[in-house]
């Protein structure tokens, strides 16, 4: 079974934050997503695409829409690398300081276990992470944006505060300089998962559909960019089915992988363990997963599945609205789908008799929604439509009914379906969490109404009808319009596991850790006690950023590197009892003595033994580290390094190392320059990607003559049988032209020996496999971004580091005197 530090399961807002701290500080990490990567340019289009969009995985659909459907309302969440935010309409607002409330069914209120002080750094952080802006309606081209006039008309006439909110969308290439439609965006020094170009907001209004310009900054372009680059393992098209504690600590989480070319039923079923899991696959999949879970999780607190809210979302339309000249239609379909929002007062502001909070925000639509007219005759249409509304009645009256019709609605598109016209109105606040989610024959239910925040709603429908008239246009809610007469349309469904001050009121506490199961967390909306009142994206990567920041004060910013958890016994927290993470639990049988100790690898271990070679104490070390990756072709059975690599029967093996020197001094001082090595090695020989538990590098060292110098690896892993296995590997760097450069430290002969051979033991040692691994250019590339150091003389050390690689290729490759 493979373990490692840290599992999250989503790729939403709650998730990508998770993955990409727990990376950034050095924790081994596997989020498990199950949609698929959606590259710019890859978002359906076509009226065939979009009616294929839809996530059932049992009627063969694996799109980006998951829509539910419950007695009273409609939800529509994502499925896709990046979560919400690949449809989400790119509005970051903070929740209102004054609204951190839980309002009560019964009337009252109580306080968040949280505030918005608690909030506001981590606010700036995910702000910053993915980079806000308003639109910038004061310069041209971007005047000329109807919807946005209309809104700011409105607002005038009706005395409503207005104002442009930050947006998660590159208007400008770079961060500072000036807005233009369609330029190349500047790719930040983590890269891009895609590796595709992207290009600032061309104003199509297609923001909820998928970008495919790759203007929106979702999180795939930000923060699972971020965590990929430190080394977090994402793996989509895989689907997570049950969670449950594993003796002696820790959890083991089952899943499957959509392999389209596997059939359903042939798709096995996999288990991988860890010390730490983050449920993170929303509001609908996190409560899912911990109701079908249940009976494993006997402690989990019965708040479970309560404090459903939909936000106070409601959808509608004003048809037939006029641009601000009352003379033509105006056009919607320009702009971001959300440019601007109107803000209602809450009682809580200390506004009398203006009870909860809301707000309006205009919406927009693809310029090519057209093709939905033509693209079907009357009589087909309506067959679709009766035979929709058919199955809609038929479920009504299941006692399960199935809740997710993704599948009904794909077949309701087919090959086109009626337009929405004129500008759509988002609304949104403070209703009544008084919903619950559970379980009804294995299906997921909700018991919610709309009655209890019916003030709520008719404070909505009364501003957008006078919003109506003074744009001259028909008010309509988008139940009328989309066949779901008198039911709410939810964007933002929050609450299910909800955190709490103690396990009677919540299911987590207010850091997200669920009560009575240590190391297991909450980041997503599932966790928000009540409603967000804005639109919730920002809060809820606020507080994944705050849960990350608590544990990884509780737990340390260390890497734990770990084998399968079979070797490392009934240690709890990562491999070591005492929740550490410094290394193997007491008793594990790992690599020989002296093939990983800190004092060959030059770790910190604070003995005076061990500061020998450095003038400095501990704590004013500096340090150095890198990531590289390396790629190439091995043989099993074969020995030799060079017929290996081009065997009949190779296959590919890939390592990813983060080297690290954490005394710069001792490390340019000593002559075999070692550091130590972390990260995975992959083979399917070796049975898939396999977690390095020990390893070793030296930087071009002595190689028995004055023009040679090695670079030397010796990685210590247990492939998927358990069997302990070590890859050496060297660059033979040797004098020669200088045109042998690249390709001499770029060329890594490897073997995979049999055992956990010390140093000086490989010639006894039997190999498994041998072959040959690269640097491609573009991996070089990104290596030379990796370079960090840390400590009171940084800057200097990446000076000194480069100084000595340098002039020790000069050594070689230099001319030599005669």
């Amino acid at each position: 079974m493979e373990h490692v530090d840290t599992v999250v399961v989503g790729s939403g807002f709650g998730g990508s934050v998770a993955a990409y701290r727990m990376a950034e500080a050095g924790r081994s990490v596997v989020l498990l997503e199950r949609g698929r990567p959606y590259p710019p340019g890859s978002f359906p289009r076509g009226p065939a695409e979009i009616g294929r969009a839809f996530w059932d995985p049992e009627a063969g659909l694996y799109g980006m829409y998951d829509v539910w459907s419950f007695k009273g309302f409609d939800s529509v969440v994502s499925s896709g690398l990046g979560g919400g935010s690949l449809i989400y309409a790119n509005v970051l607002l903070r929740k209102d300081e004054r609204w951190f409330v839980t309002d009560l069914p019964g009337g009252g209120y109580e306080p968040w276990p949280v505030s918005r002080a608690d909030l506001d750094p981590h606010y700036d952080a995910v702000e910053e992470m993915i980079g806000v802006a308003p639109y910038p309606l004061d310069r041209e081209p971007y005047r000329d944006t109807p919807k946005t006039q209309a809104m700011q008309d409105a607002a005038a006439e009706l005395g409503l505060h207005y104002s442009l909110p930050p947006l998660g969308i590159s208007f400008a290439p770079s961060r500072g300089a000036e807005p233009g439609v369609g330029l190349p965006i500047a790719e930040p020094a983590y890269g891009n998962v895609h590796g595709v170009k992207r290009r600032t907001c061309r104003l199509c209004g297609e923001c909820d559909i998928g970008c495919n310009d790759g203007a929106k900054n979702s999180l795939d372009h930000t923060y699972l960019s971020a965590a990929a680059f430190h080394g977090a393992d994402l793996r989509t098209e895989h689907e997570v089915k049950a969670i449950r504690p594993r003796p002696g600590g820790g959890y083991e989480v089952d899943y499957v992988h959509h392999d389209v070319d596997v059939p359903k039923g042939r798709r096995p079923v996999r288990t991988i363990a860890c010390s730490q899991l983050i449920l993170a696959a929303g509001t609908y999949g996190t409560t899912f997963l911990l109701l079908k879970s249940r009976e494993a999780f006997p402690k989990l607190s019965a708040a479970l599945g309560t404090r459903f809210s939909g936000n106070g979302d409601l959808l509608s339309f004003l048809l037939k609205a006029k641009d601000r000249n009352r003379i033509r239609p105006l056009d919607a379909s320009r702009g971001p789908v959300i440019t601007s929002t109107i803000r209602l007062p809450d009682a809580l502001d200390g506004a009398p008799g203006a009870g909860r909070g809301a707000y309006i925000q205009e919406g927009g639509y693809p310029s090519f929604v057209d093709w939905m007219v033509p693209g079907l005759e009357p009589d087909e249409q309506i067959v679709r439509v009766v035979k929709f509304l058919w199955q809609r009645f038929v479920e009504f009256f299941k006692d399960a009914p199935d809740t997710n019709i993704s599948k009904e609605l794909s077949d309701l598109i087919g090959d086109g379906a009626l337009s929405v016209s004129s500008l759509p109105l988002l609304g949104m606040g403070r209703d009544v969490a008084d919903g619950r989610l559970e379980l009804r024959g294995g299906r997921l239910n909700v018991s919610w109404s709309a009655e209890t925040s019916e003030a709520h709603y008719a404070r909505l429908r009364k501003t957008m009808r006078a919003m109506a008239d003074v744009l001259g246009a028909e008010y309509a809610d988008a139940g009328d319009q989309m066949l779901f007469r008198k039911r709410v349309i939810t964007v933002h469904p929050l609450g299910g596991a909800p955190m709490g001050r103690h396990e009677g009121e919540g299911v987590c506490d207010a850091f997200g850790e669920v009560f009575g199961y240590p190391g297991l967390f909450i980041a997503d909306g599932a966790a928000m006690p009540g409603p967000v009142g804005p639109n919730p994206s920002l809060t809820i990567a606020a507080m994944a950023d705050r849960l990350c920041s608590h544990a990884l004060e509780r737990g340390g910013r260390r890497r734990t590197v770990l084998g399968p958890p079979e070797e490392n016994g009934a240690a709890t927290d990562a491999g070591n009892p005492k929740g550490t993470g410094a290394g193997p639990a007491s008793g594990e049988a790992g690599p020989p003595e002296g093939a990983g100790d800190g004092a060959a690898y030059g770790t910190d271990s604070g003995s005076p033994e061990r500061d020998r070679g450095s003038s400095r104490g501990a704590s004013a070390r500096t340090s150095l580290s890198f990531t590289e990756v390396m790629k190439g072709f091995v043989t099993f059975g074969e020995s030799d390094p060079r017929a290996g690599e081009v065997a009949e029967e190779r296959e590919r093996l890939t390592f990813r190392l983060t080297i690290t020197a954490d005394d710069v001094d001792r490390f340019l001082a000593e002559p075999e320059h070692t550091a130590r090595a972390e990260g995975w090695v992959e083979s399917a020989g070796c049975g898939g990607r396999r977690t390095v538990r020990r390893g070793r590098f030296n930087c071009l060292a002595p190689g028995g003559a004055d023009d040679r110098r090695l670079m030397k690896y010796r990685l210590y892993f247990t492939d998927g049988e358990g069997r302990p296995r070590t890859l050496v590997g060297h660059k033979n760097v040797v004098h020669g032209p200088p045109t042998r450069i690249w390709p001499d430290t770029s060329t890594l002969y490897v073997r995979i020996l049999d055992g956990h051979v010390p140093e000086g033991g490989d010639a006894d040692a039997t190999a498994v496999a041998a072959g040959v691994l690269h640097i491609r250019l573009p991996d070089f590339a990104r290596q030379l971004a990796t370079f960090r150091a840390s400590g009171e003389d940084a800057a200097e050390a990446l000076v000194r580091f480069g100084r000595f690689f340098a002039g020790a290729l000069w050594d070689v490759y230099g001319p030599h005197a005669k």
